[in-house]
């Protein structure tokens, strides 16, 4: 028969009732309180009584606390089902999720998990219901988001180029102007607003599909928004025509918004009121054309999207007036709220200037 293992020496009988006492672990509090027996002097029959279990267990919470202390007692989590997928097989899904399917070889043209499921076990033999593949792609940081529209003719090369020379524009803006005097990066855009409204995204039950009223008639207006998001100001008008003029009653708006001895750098797209002959660009203003097809680089087209899902769509706008007072709160709301011009504008491509 085996010699008894004895217990470690830095602790005694009342400091293990004392951690069995305030220990929130039951089993830890129960292994200690049999183990406070042993240095009480009794036997280890005593402490397995105590403990409720047999003598090899009592010698294996004996030498789990020599090694380890009180916490030693504590039961480890379970090590749970292994894993059916391996380090390289979710390697492979993460990869082919980035690619997105080829319509014309998957025959889908998006990825759905019951579509990963099927290439899951034709590449691995690994067979996964669709609610765990769903579960192992949110592990490796998918989401099902929305997708961002791109043009089909956008040059990505050109959008590289803008945002690598915007600080040397800058700086030849700057070497026009006095020594000393603030730039002020501004973007512009515009908006058309009418009766055939969008229609948000809402909070609804699974399994409904919510209904909102949607009217048909076509009285419109136009929101000329332009924003500076690193001093978190803005300057709009809601006109009821994109043109040349309009562009220049918007510039004077602009102008106005501008610190005193600042310069303004607007940047804006290539639409025929932006380059027309007849356009007025007040002195403290320089325009700054975008690439072609390239709203993304516009923080603008964000803040028409958060205008509308929080203030403008959704409506019945009853007549052009209505249009018309309702795009001029909504834009006022938000501009009076600089730290989301800030949240929705700032571009770190744009502003590490």
């Amino acid at each position: 028969m085996s010699a008894a293992v004895p217990l470690r020496e830095d602790f005694n009988a009342d400091a293990l009732r004392h951690l069995a006492k305030t220990s929130r672990d039951a089993g830890q509090s129960r292994r200690l309180l049999a183990l406070a027996t042993i240095y009480d002097g009794g036997n280890r029959t005593d402490a397995a009584r105590i403990g409720a279990v047999g003598l090899q267990t009592v010698r294996d919470w004996v030498l789990a606390f020599n090694a380890d202390g009180p916490v030693g007692l504590i039961d480890g989590k379970a090590p749970g089902q292994r894993p059916k997928l391996n380090d390289d097989q979710r390697r492979a899904l993460a990869a082919i999720v980035e690619r997105g399917p080829d319509p014309d070889q998957d025959g889908v043209v998006r990825w759905r998990r019951t579509d990963l499921a099927a290439w899951l076990f034709a590449r691995f033999r690994v067979s996964l219901d669709e609610t765990t593949v769903g579960r192992e792609l949110r592990k490796l940081g998918f989401a099902k988001l929305s997708a961002r529209p791109r043009h089909y003719a956008q040059d990505p090369a050109a959008l590289a180029v803008f945002k690598k020379g915007l600080p040397a524009a800058v700086r030849a803006i700057r070497a026009t102007l006095p020594v000393g005097t603030d730039i002020e990066l501004w973007w512009q855009d515009e908006a058309r607003v009418g009766q055939k409204n969008t229609l948000p995204r809402r909070w609804a039950r699974r399994g409904t599909r919510p209904t909102a009223p949607k009217d048909q008639r076509t009285e419109y207006a136009y929101i000329f928004g332009a924003i500076c998001p690193k001093k978190g100001k803005g300057a709009g008008l809601v006109l009821p025509r994109c043109n040349a003029q309009a562009m220049n009653a918007h510039l004077v708006e602009i102008s106005l918004a501008v610190d005193p001895g600042a310069h303004a750098v607007l940047m804006l797209d290539g639409a025929g009121w932006h380059v027309a002959g007849d356009l007025v660009v007040p002195d403290n203003i320089t325009l700054l054309q975008l690439p072609a097809r390239a709203p993304e680089l516009n923080p603008v087209e964000n803040v028409w999207q958060f205008i509308r899902d929080n203030w403008l769509g959704d409506r019945i706008f009853t007549s052009y007036d209505d249009i018309v007072d309702r795009c001029c709160d909504a834009w006022n709301r938000f501009t009076d709220q600089p730290w989301k011009i800030m949240s929705i504008g700032l571009r770190k491509w744009a502003h590490r200037l």
